[in-house]
């Protein structure tokens, strides 16, 4: 009975223990948890958001005008059947590349051949009229040399020798043109360049005059492009004259640029009524024939060039209804580093940069990351952009150190104190 008794007592202590001891353990639980918050909210409220930046630096760039334009061949040629008959055959590959005297179709020959035969033999008949009055003059001079024929006889000789001769020529003229009409039935490429397509088939009955294809000579390339006043205008002296402009390029409908540079070869002196624009055009090499005909691009023309020009990537840029502006780095009355927006001309892009003609100062930090988070007047750590993330919390702006992280250790005494209860 003791020893049931004493059991007892040991049971109701340790049921009277365990919820002190587990009390304990929570109550410490609880106060590491809200040591390690507090900890981690101060470290956040002292450590500034770093911002990438670049330092403003004046570089003197070309003064490009770019404008939109259509390419041409340099020389662009229907290829039209000089005589009639029926197309028997093709002689080429549509688009691919021809050489000048190439053939591309063939004619009947039948009907050409024919005639030419008939013209030959109509000189044939010529030519003997003429040797039997050049044989009747000849005889002719020789009686009238002694009297034995009247000189009306003579000039009558004379007269058909002549006609004879006139006779001759047509018909050898008639053969001639026979002769081109039988060459005209192979129809060829009047210049190398790009063959286009067929417009007729086989079997076609073709009339003079007839277009069958054409040829475009891609090597070298123009391209037609207007100025308007505006373009004109951003131009030194807000004027362009041709034949001092400094390079022409071509930029292609992917965005590339083209890997030669052109010339202007043409100026209108006059501005079109129609379209407000001064017409222009410029001449590229195209060996390769990268460029085709046809094709819509953009033609820059280095008409100059600017000094103290800043170069920023185009996401730092930012458009307002009122201006253009960008985000720069600057010191507060507190020495803080802050946001302040700075309104700036822009220029044109050169690929992907943004050329500002004004609003910066050499040494400016203009930011170019994290743009969407900040404010004017917002406290913020500025780095050089491109560095590593976890160089930006080395110090905070102004030299001052910063915040230093909560240590998880603060609520070490607390987790010892329950595991020295629970033992």
């Amino acid at each position: 009975m003791l020893s049931h008794g004493i059991a007892s007592a040991r049971s109701q202590s340790g049921r009277a223990i365990r919820p002190l001891v587990l009390g304990i353990l929570s109550a410490a639980v609880l106060a590491a948890c809200s040591g390690k918050d507090q900890g981690q909210q101060g470290a956040g409220a002292n450590q500034l958001m770093p911002v990438g930046f670049i330092e403003a630096k004046p570089t003197t760039e070309p003064v490009f005008v770019e404008a939109v334009g259509q390419t041409e061949g340099s020389r662009e040629v229907e290829v039209r059947a000089r005589v009639g008959g029926i197309l028997e055959k093709r002689l080429y590959e549509e688009g691919n590349s021809v050489k000048a005297g190439q053939p591309l179709f063939l004619l009947d020959r039948a009907q050409p051949e024919a005639a030419l035969q008939n013209a030959r033999a109509a000189v044939a008949e010529a030519q003997s009229r003429l040797d039997q009055a050049t044989r009747e003059v000849d005889r002719n001079k020789g009686l009238a040399a002694q009297d034995a024929v009247s000189r009306k006889d003579l000039d009558d000789a004379l007269s058909a020798q002549a006609a004879a001769k006139a006779q001759l020529q047509a018909a050898q003229a008639t053969a001639s043109n026979a002769s081109l009409n039988v060459g005209y039935t192979e129809v060829i490429a009047p210049v190398s360049g790009i063959s286009g397509r067929a417009l007729r088939n086989e079997g076609n009955l073709i009339s003079i005059g007839d277009e069958l294809t054409t040829v475009i000579q891609a090597d070298p390339i123009k391209v037609r492009f207007g100025l308007s006043a505006t373009d004109q205008a951003n131009a030194p002296g807000g004027r362009i004259d041709w034949r001092s402009v400094q390079a022409v390029e071509l930029v292609l409908p992917d965005g590339t640029k083209y890997n030669t540079r052109g010339t202007l070869d043409f100026a209108a002196t006059q501005i079109d009524p129609r379209l407000g624009t001064r017409s222009m055009r410029a001449v590229f090499s195209n060996p390769r024939t990268e460029v085709l005909p046809g094709q819509f691009v953009k033609v820059r023309l280095q008409v100059g060039t600017k000094s103290d020009v800043f170069r920023v990537p185009q996401a730092a840029v930012l458009q307002t209804d009122q201006a253009f502006l960008v985000m720069v780095a600057t010191k507060n009355d507190k020495g803080l580093d802050v946001v302040a927006p700075r309104p700036v001309q822009p220029g044109p892009w050169d690929g992907k940069d943004w050329l500002l003609y004004g609003g910066l100062q050499p040494g400016d930090r203009v930011l170019v990351d994290n743009l969407i988070k900040l404010r004017p007047g917002m406290p913020i750590q500025p780095v050089p952009a491109g560095a590593a993330p976890g160089a930006a919390g080395g110090a905070a702006p102004g030299g001052q150190g910063g915040a230093p992280a909560a240590k998880p250790a603060a609520s070490a005494p607390a987790a010892n104190s329950a595991s020295a209860a629970s033992k």
